[in-house]
């Protein structure tokens, strides 16, 4: 099983917007692009939505079959571990093999000392073609590589030889994700990791590492762009160095994570992809959610209500909603409108201050990850969210297409 040139991670917190999403694909791909919609769902999202990993491969088969879309699609185990794998395997066939957790943890002696030997040849000065430095390699910085990284390579072993006993060899698409940390990875430490996984015999098709910069939910990246496109570069050609060097997958592609929107680096991936030739997986995780709340926002009355019911009830309950994100958020809670002034927002201001449209006066990047982080109010809600959106489906909808190609799609492929 490949997973293909290009693909788009689209998660869905409630699955009903699945037709909505692959419709924006659909568009993008009329252009003569190839993407494939990979629907993703972590296990925590399952947890905070009471819903289930079958759930999102229904989803899937039912939009596909919606719109006669004859491409490749895949169901993403978002975020695995050992720990919450199972429940993913008879419906899922792209497992995303979160091992940041195991990043930093020690190894046996002997692992490291093997792992070091094997890296002998590369000791001294490593060239990799088109990056125009050599890159200075010495025995402890290999060990110091390995240190940092070699259980968290054994800890993805584990996971895909769990999977592949489950499914079978060839049967899945693995990614191996080492971004939820606060350090980045420069592209040596990549160049390594990609050897400890192909020492350990696992077939990774995409790998999604950490990137300098603040990739924050729902909004756009924050960091040095000139660091992140040199980064991003040396990323692109040591997978392809590596690819060759190590015998992996040729398809093996870079990942970029989180629910961020990545704006003002898109046009920075787009052209470097493009030099090389080389294929990206994204995901945008999160922001159909928040498309969602704009959409019954923009639909008024009662959804506007419960649009602002959303936010006001996140409000009060900012740091338990906020507590397993705080990585990946920066709220300035001084710039939070209180509940009183929303309460009086008429439907064009609620979506004006969520939506993101870099320059729109309204917007509220602290509102809007607020809300990024508060489904867990929409979930509770139960029934009288899901009806919502089933009676405005059609507003809904066309905001979450309008999002994905519009937002995301169009600066992402230069459409």
């Amino acid at each position: 099983m490949k997973l293909g040139k290009f693909s788009l991670g689209i998660g869905d917190r409630f699955s009903h917007q699945g037709v909505a999403q692959l419709r924006a694909i659909v568009k993008a791909n009329q252009t003569g692009l190839d993407i494939s919609p990979v629907w993703n769902k972590s296990n925590r999202e399952h947890i905070y939505v009471h819903s289930h990993p079958a759930d999102v491969r229904k989803e899937a088969d039912a939009a596909v079959a919606t719109l006669g879309f004859s491409g490749k699609y895949f169901v993403d185990a978002d975020h695995i571990n050992m720990g919450t794998v199972a429940p993913f395997v008879e419906t899922a066939d792209f497992f995303t093999l979160d091992v940041a957790s195991f990043i930093g943890k020690e190894s046996p002696e002997a692992e490291i000392d093997t792992f070091v030997a094997s890296c002998s040849k590369y000791v001294g000065k490593l060239s990799i073609p088109g990056i125009d430095h050599p890159i200075e390699v010495t025995e402890a910085l290999l060990e110091k590589i390995a240190h940092k990284f070699l259980a968290a390579t054994k800890q993805a072993s584990e996971i895909y030889n769990f999977l592949k006993e489950k499914k079978g060899a060839g049967n899945f698409i693995t990614e191996v994700s080492m971004d939820e940390v606060e350090s980045p990875q420069t592209p040596v430490d990549l160049f390594f990791i990609l050897k400890m996984l192909a020492d350990k015999g696992v077939p990774a098709q995409t790998i999604a590492p950490k990137f300098t910069g603040r990739f924050n939910k729902g909004v756009d990246y924050s960091g040095n762009v000139d660091q992140f496109a040199r980064e991003f570069e040396e990323d692109v050609l040591v997978i392809d160095y590596a690819v060759k060097e190590f015998g992996l997958p040729e398809e093996l592609k870079l990942s970029v994570h989180s629910g961020s929107d990545k704006f003002t680096i898109y046009p920075i991936m787009a052209g470097i992809i493009k030099k090389y030739d080389k294929g990206l997986h994204v995901k945008t995780a999160g922001t159909t959610w928040l498309e969602e709340v704009i959409g019954l926002a923009l639909a008024g009355g009662e959804a506007l209500e419960a649009a602002k019911f959303i936010y006001t009830d996140a409000l009060g309950r900012k740091d338990e909603l906020c507590a397993p994100y705080a990585d990946v958020i920066d709220i300035d809670d001084s710039k939070l409108p209180s509940a009183e002034e929303v309460a009086g927002w008429s439907s064009e201001k609620f979506a004006n201050t969520l939506r993101h449209i870099p320059g729109q006066p309204d917007y509220n990047p602290n509102l809007r990850q607020l809300i990024h982080v508060g489904y867990k109010v929409a979930s509770e809600m139960g029934t009288k969210y899901t009806d919502l959106l089933k009676k405005h489906a059609d507003v809904v909808g066309a905001c979450v297409e309008e999002n994905i190609y519009d937002r995301h799609l169009k600066r992402l492929f230069n459409l």
